[in-house]
């Protein structure tokens, strides 16, 4: 499996952290199975042009972070997914949006009722169901 990520030098995101958000993702995905291997440091920073002290620290947190394994001489594993750590995990990148959404409605002046309206309209919808007993 080849990992696929793509830097933005221009989205004001640290490198790193987009390396490990992306990692993230495509382990919540499932893209990312458990126990595969990730590239190594140094040939995730050659492929991605960018430093070996770079992607040490995106594996390193997303070590920290309970979504890999270092083993040193061997490389970097995904660890089986714990789901309250994962979901612990979510919300609180959530809570950051959030409160980024949050201080940039309140500079352009909107209120709470139109933020509730905007999230409202993010969020999907069920559509009718039908239970198979009732057919």
């Amino acid at each position: 499996m080849t990992l696929r990520i793509a830097l933005s030098n221009t989205s004001g995101t640290p490198i790193y952290e987009q390396i490990r958000q992306q990692v993230v993702a495509a382990i919540l995905s499932g893209e990312l199975a458990e126990g595969e291997a990730l590239p190594s440091i140094r040939v995730l920073a050659r492929d991605l042009r960018v430093s070996v002290i770079t992607t040490t620290r995106a594996y390193g947190e997303l070590a920290a972070d309970g979504y890999i394994a270092n083993v040193p001489g061997k490389g970097s594993y995904v660890l089986p997914r714990d789901t309250e750590l994962v979901r612990e995990q979510v919300r609180r990148d959530i809570e950051e949006l959030f409160a980024e959404a949050v201080a940039k409605a309140t500079l352009a002046g909107l209120d709470a009722a139109e933020l509730h309206a905007m999230l409202d309209v993010m969020l999907p919808h069920p559509g009718p169901t039908t239970s198979p007993l009732e057919d």
